[in-house]
């Protein structure tokens, strides 16, 4: 082997920009950003905007430093999983001791500079969500129980409490029940995906529900957790943070919802199987959009609320 192709070699296998900003996990950031973003602007306190860049920057920080401590102790299941065997750690370009330097350090500085900026609930809030992901969800639950998404989902559903607490310095029943959105959304969300990907946690030995109990309690699962969604997504629409725009996309989107997960609890599998879980990706295609749906409409009254059209 020559010269030249051993440094050709080296090269690829050097890690870019691209890969150490792979370890913040930047798609989950994008929702964590915009539901951040949707709970300080539903606050009833106005935040200077300078303030408020600096607030939703270092949840963003937070958020992507969860995603590189949860790389760093995943990395040995990651390799084994189709989706995730060409992230940073095992393809090779980033090492576990640098996805973990990495994430102790920006979890660190997202915690101080929120509170320096903010107010220490706030940072308290972002602090136990860094917490609560990376030990009692990615240590400790993860491959320890089927509800392991549940729970995974309660880390995904601080970012609007932390918005909102950036803001006002406290906590509220509308930031509670933005919680509760993204945390009652999660588990349909992701267990319609395993649905029809379920080989990948079969070959991580990760006890997802498909797994440990079989599609068709995950298909009961799945309408269970649709229909409290959707009770505690219109109920969100009769607080302070509700309005009329929240309140139809609510009706409208929780309906299709609802429909989608009574379609997939009346499937069996050779029906699955037969179309390749047409209606299993619908669903979790609809869910994509379902949570930017709502936060937005949050956002939209929040705008109309504030220029005075329905105050």
């Amino acid at each position: 082997m020559s010269d030249a192709s051993l440094h050709s070699d080296a090269y690829e296998n050097e890690a870019q920009f691209g890969d150490y900003f792979a370890l913040l996990k930047p798609r989950v950031m994008t929702l964590v950003v915009f539901t951040a973003f949707v709970g300080l602007l539903a606050a009833p306190v106005a935040v200077h905007p300078f303030v408020g860049f600096c607030a939703v920057l270092f949840i963003a920080v937070g958020g992507g430093a969860s995603g590189a401590l949860n790389m760093w102790y995943d990395s040995d299941i990651d390799a084994v999983m189709k989706r995730t065997a060409k992230r940073p750690i095992p393809a090779g370009k980033v090492t576990r001791d640098e996805a973990l330097a990495i994430g102790l350090t920006l979890s660190a500085f997202a915690v101080i500079f929120l509170g320096l900026a903010t107010n220490w609930v706030a940072a308290g809030l972002l602090a136990f969500t860094i917490f609560f992901y990376v030990v009692i969800y990615t240590m400790w639950l993860k491959r320890l129980t089927p509800q392991n998404i549940v729970i995974g989902g309660a880390a995904g559903a601080f970012p609007p409490m932390i918005g909102w607490a950036a803001a006002t310095g406290d906590i509220s029943t509308a930031s509670v029940l933005m919680f509760c959105l993204t945390f009652l959304w999660t588990p349909p969300h992701f267990w319609a995906l395993a649905l029809f990907v379920r080989m990948d946690y079969d070959n991580a030995t990760v006890p997802m529900l498909t797994v440990t109990h079989g599609r068709r309690a995950t298909r009961r699962h799945i309408l269970a957790y649709t229909v409290l969604l959707a009770a505690f997504a219109i109920g969100l629409g009769f607080t302070q943070v509700g309005g009329p725009v929240y309140l139809a996309t609510a009706l409208v989107l929780n309906a299709l919802f609802l429909k989608g997960a009574v379609q997939i609890v009346r499937r069996d599998e050779a029906a699955a199987e037969a179309d390749g879980y047409k209606v299993e990706k619908k669903f979790f295609k609809l869910s994509l959009l379902y949570l930017f749906a709502h936060f937005g409409a949050i956002l939209v009254d929040a705008g109309l609320d504030r220029v005075g059209i329905w105050g």
